[in-house]
């Protein structure tokens, strides 16, 4: 596919700032949440006329997992009905439509790394809702990207929080702060630019479809907490072992919600590097930001 525009919504978190990256040298049209809310389908179509893009990759979503629980009315107004108005407006228009769901599409109890053909089965709110966005994205023909994540996590904060988890318990450690995570919940790491440029690479060889975009293996939040202290040179810190039961969390999530890529070789696509090596880019790029920082 030519990807010299794209259109990005919710392009201000960290994937959607690490996609303006890896998307450079394309014109890319990234309105702001006050510029475009993505709910408003009117004002999302009038965008496409415009600007004429190849593709749209839609960034945006109602993430607040507790909160969705609360309010299901509003995660699935943002994370399903939204998505079908958005591809049905990009289908008319013969344009590419690329989404980001998540693993909480499934319900954690498979026992191995669920592969994209796995069914879902979704335990929250906020995991019904994006599994129906992605079944309402199907409706719409085939020139779409399902694109599933798992633990985002990059040097950029999140829309909504302004920081992401690893860099919040890392500065709790430098604090020499205690830090608490679950060791009974696996998941299969994603960072950022390495999601981004995947996304890049799938656009490019129009491998349409349903792609798990996480980088390789899975390990316990415990563990990747534990790794990133070693890593960062932070061994010492404090860090206790806990279950998800003993945080007294009302929502009930996946417990092994790891992700298996099964897409990429067909598509002679590059697996994502394991999530340790993940690990080493992220600490590289803090400390350069860090660095770059303190030169400023």
């Amino acid at each position: 596919m030519s990807t010299e525009r794209i259109v990005l919504v919710g392009g201000s978190g960290q994937l959607g700032t690490a996609l303006r990256e890896a998307f450079e040298g394309c014109e890319v049209v990234a309105p702001s949440h006050a510029e475009l809310s993505f709910e408003a389908t009117d004002a999302l179509a009038q965008l496409l006329d415009r600007v004429r893009p190849n593709v749209l990759i839609n960034c945006s979503a109602f993430h607040n997992v507790d909160v969705c629980e609360r309010e299901p009315e509003r995660a699935f107004a943002v994370n399903a009905l939204a998505v079908d108005r958005a591809a049905q407006a990009c289908a008319t228009r013969e344009v590419a439509f690329a989404t980001i769901s998540t693993d909480y599409v499934f319900g954690g109890t498979l026992g191995r790394a669920y592969r994209e053909d796995d069914a879902v089965g979704p335990l929250t709110a906020y995991g019904a809702s994006k599994a129906a966005g992605e079944f309402l994205t199907r409706r719409h023909g085939p020139r779409h990207l399902i694109v599933r994540t798992s633990g985002v996590f990059g040097t950029v904060g999140t829309s909504n929080k302004g920081y992401t988890l690893i860099e919040k318990v890392l500065r709790q450690a430098e604090r020499g702060e205690p830090t608490r995570m679950v060791a009974d919940m696996i998941f299969s790491p994603s960072y950022a630019p390495h999601v981004a440029c995947a996304v890049r690479d799938l656009v490019d060889a129009n491998a349409f479809g349903t792609h798990h975009l996480t980088n390789a293996g899975a390990v316990s939040w415990y563990d990747f907490v534990y790794t990133a202290f070693e890593k960062a040179g932070l061994a010492a810190a404090p860090l206790e072992a806990t279950t998800y039961a003993a945080m007294n969390n009302p929502t009930r999530r996946p417990m092994y919600s790891a992700l298996d890529n099964t897409t990429f070789a067909r598509a002679g696509i590059a697996p994502l590097p394991a999530w340790q090596d993940a690990l080493d880019e992220f600490l590289a790029a803090r400390a350069g930001r860090a660095l770059g920082a303190s030169v400023g």
